[in-house]
């Protein structure tokens, strides 16, 4: 066990500097490497501290330097071999989402872990966002009664931030349905479970699967979600969510001042004030909330680490069954076809 956790950060592009943010403000983690082919430059775009090592490939990272994880922020199309790389060196691992390109990678990745006894958590942040814990929170306690309907989106202009440009690449991304969309698909996993059936829609352009809608079939409930990142690059982002309940709506939208709104009982629409981290000052309470699920995801993962506790939230086989859900939603956007689901038996 160590006194800290020691993380070789794996890619240092946009998701590694999101989460070396995080890690600069989490008291029992540190990188111990960064590992980029570009080299000591990309500290500069990471903010890390100069000192940190940079090495060109993760096997050259794990034999010079100590560390108890991996934290993979690679290409999907890397994670497989990245993951059974670290985990083959007896490292835990954190892979940002999706876990990986196929049903078959995915069930390599998780095998190993569990093969090696080691932990594995996957990126699905959103489990973690404070408006979604409210809205889980809400289900969960039936305080507003059974929840009715729920719609959620993700939209978002072309994505350009990505080294070589690999986001709107097909064979390595699949496009918005896998790397955006599944952020909701997982959610829903989370919150109600694996749906009887889905029925999608989808636009395909060169970045593959560009926008998808989809209808998941629950008893005595109407569940849809929709991902697009077919908007101008300009455009911005925005995520959202409506819950309708028996006696309550409950509604999220990132782009709004108030960004969650209860309308319950006799009462007029009023923004829910969300519990904030105690014993830190307004700046770091700032920089969390900024960061939102991101932050509070890696702290989890940490603090599992720290416990010697398993990972039971956002686990590489949950994942893995996100990935098989929305890989069942482009198979009935390309048919035009109703799937059925077969429900995992965990």
């Amino acid at each position: 066990m160590f006194a800290m956790q020691q993380i070789v950060l794996a890619g240092g592009g946009c998701m590694g500097a999101m989460h070396a943010k995080v890690y600069r403000l989490l008291p029992d983690a540190c990188i111990a490497a960064v590992v980029d082919p570009r080299g000591e430059r990309v500290l500069e775009g990471l903010c890390a501290d100069a000192n940190v090592p940079v090495f060109p490939d993760l096997a050259a990272a794990l034999e010079r330097v100590e560390c108890s994880a991996v934290d993979i922020c690679l290409p999907t199309d890397l994670h497989r071999e990245t993951a059974l790389l670290a985990l083959a060196a007896g490292k835990h691992v954190f892979c940002e989402k999706p876990i990986a390109l196929t049903r078959e990678d995915a069930a390599a990745m998780t095998a190993a872990a569990q093969s090696a006894g080691l932990q594995m958590m996957v990126g699905h942040c959103i489990r973690f966002w404070p408006e979604y814990l409210e809205l889980k929170r809400a289900v969960d306690s039936g305080e507003y009664g059974r929840l009715v309907s729920l719609s959620m989106d993700r939209r978002t202009g072309r994505p350009g931030y990505s080294i070589g440009n690999w986001v709107n690449r097909p064979e390595r991304c699949l496009g918005a349905a896998l790397d955006l969309h599944i952020h909701d698909t997982d959610f829903l996993l989370h919150l109600l479970g694996c749906p009887e059936a889905v029925v999608s829609q989808g636009l395909r352009d060169e970045t593959g699967w560009s926008s998808i809608s989809t209808q998941y079939v629950y008893a005595q409930r109407i569940v849809v979600a929709e991902g697009a990142w077919n908007y101008p690059e300009k455009w911005g982002f925005q995520m959202r969510f409506h819950a309708v309940f028996e006696r309550g709506v409950l509604e999220f939208d990132s782009s709004a001042k108030d960004t969650l709104m209860l309308t319950a009982g006799d009462s007029s629409a009023a923004a829910v004030r969300l519990p904030e981290p105690s014993g830190m000052s307004p700046a770091v309470r700032e920089q969390i909330a900024s960061l939102g699920g991101y932050y509070h995801e890696l702290d989890y993962f940490v603090d599992c680490l720290e416990r010697g506790e398993p990972v039971a939230i956002s686990t590489g086989a949950q994942a893995a069954e996100s990935l098989a859900l929305v890989l069942a939603e482009i198979e009935s956007a390309a048919s035009g076809k109703i799937i059925t689901l077969k429900k995992s038996s965990s």
